[in-house]
């Protein structure tokens, strides 16, 4: 059709040059065109959310496979609250980072943990959330992926940060053969490349929940040896905390104090949890205010560090104060063994429960012999979280 056209057309024919270059100068249009077209379709928004999901996922990308990753935090235009978070710690801030080893070795992967949440075992030591999650929640990201999880995880919430906490760990070995909070920075290390000059590696959670000192007092069989125990612990977090700052460029640290540990069930049982531990509350108290001059020495402008409070809520809930203010059962535990000795989801060689099971968690501060529930977490998350939000957009 086009040929019978064309030769109807003799008036309009060109000379063999002039029609040369008028196709030279059409095809030189056309790709212009061409040209500008693309380019401005590589600036839809469509296609720059391409483009940050793309660059979310490189970001991430070593997480899932092998583990390694930027995850650097180095969009430091990307606004405080954006900087991923990265959790290092003991069971009170584990979310599945133990395995699961048995129901003897590890509890916290059968039931009845997780029964308020998510409805199964998570590998969180609780009926539900623990700390991580609240911590999370108040600096507005999604909780962190545990490290032993990293492979199922979505690729744009690797970017996010990944919790290192596994359940008995301490400050030093506490002979439950899992890393101390030092391996767990150098498995952080191992995995994620000091960020460039002028960036940062985001913020980081250090959460010291007592270990250490339980392992003390095991071997010794004393309360004194664990007190004992005090300035080396508090001697080693301190290298551990400068190596964040120093050497892997955390912009902001958050570490725990130490909670009442004579308050846990696990020392008032011996009571009839009807009181604390004195000397147990001592020993706390010494290493808090070890753990305060610490901090003081370390960052005399107090810019890089926050010491989470977490003994002055726990007091308030679990020691002697108006009955409105505090839980139904602060110190008996909602899931209780039946032999001192024992733990919650204990079974016999039958398979039978040697342990009871409260009918509403909510109304127990703890959940088992040492471990808050989730809704004693949430309590004491409202007193610190303006603190953390102030804490994180602060320069």
């Amino acid at each position: 059709m086009e040929h019978t056209n064309h030769r109807r057309r003799r008036g309009l024919r060109l000379p063999r040059q002039a029609l040369a270059a008028t196709v030279s100068t059409s095809t030189t249009t056309l790709l212009l065109l061409l040209l500008i077209c693309l380019t401005a379709l590589t600036r839809t928004p469509a296609a720059e959310a391409l483009r940050k999901r793309r660059d979310e996922g490189d970001a991430s990308s070593g997480g899932s496979g092998s583990g390694s990753g930027s995850g650097s935090g180095c969009d430091n235009n990307a606004g405080k609250q954006s900087s991923p978070v990265w959790v290092f710690g003991d069971s009170y801030a584990d979310t599945g980072n133990l395995g699961d080893l048995g129901r003897e070795l590890t509890r916290a992967w059968y039931d009845p943990y997780g029964v308020s949440f998510p409805g199964r075992p998570t590998g969180r030591f609780s009926d539900g959330r623990v700390l991580t999650d609240f911590i999370a929640s108040a600096m507005g990201v999604p909780t962190p992926v545990a490290y032993k999880l990293r492979r199922g995880a979505a690729r744009g919430l690797m970017a996010r940060g990944m919790n290192f906490a596994v359940g008995g760990a301490g400050v030093l070995d506490t002979g439950n053969f899992q890393r101390n909070i030092g391996a767990q920075i150098d498995l952080f290390q191992a995995h994620h490349p000091p960020p460039t000059r002028g960036c940062d590696a985001g913020v980081a959670v250090v959460v010291v929940s007592g270990n250490d000192y339980s392992y003390a007092a095991d071997k010794d069989n004393s309360t004194s040896a664990a007190i004992a125990y005090i300035p080396a612990v508090v001697r080693q977090l301190r290298e551990q905390l400068r190596r964040l700052r120093d050497e892997v460029g955390m912009r902001k640290v958050v570490v725990t104090n130490l909670h009442p540990m004579g308050c846990t069930p696990l020392f008032t049982r011996a009571l009839n949890y009807s009181a604390c531990d004195p000397l147990a509350n001592a020993g706390a108290a010494q290493h808090n205010a070890a753990l305060q001059s610490m901090l003081a020495a370390l960052d005399p402008a107090n810019r890089t560090f926050l010491l989470l409070d977490l003994n002055t809520p726990f007091a308030a809930f679990v020691e002697d104060v108006p009955a409105a203010e505090r839980f139904a059962e602060p110190r008996r535990p909602c899931c209780e063994s039946f032999s001192a000795d024992g733990h919650c989801g204990q079974q016999d060689d039958s398979g039978r429960r040697q342990y009871t099971l409260c009918d509403d968690p909510s109304k127990h501060f703890y959940w088992d012999d040492v471990h808050p529930t989730q809704a004693a977490w949430a309590a004491v998350a409202r007193t610190f979280r303006p603190k953390i939000h102030e804490f994180i957009l602060s320069t």
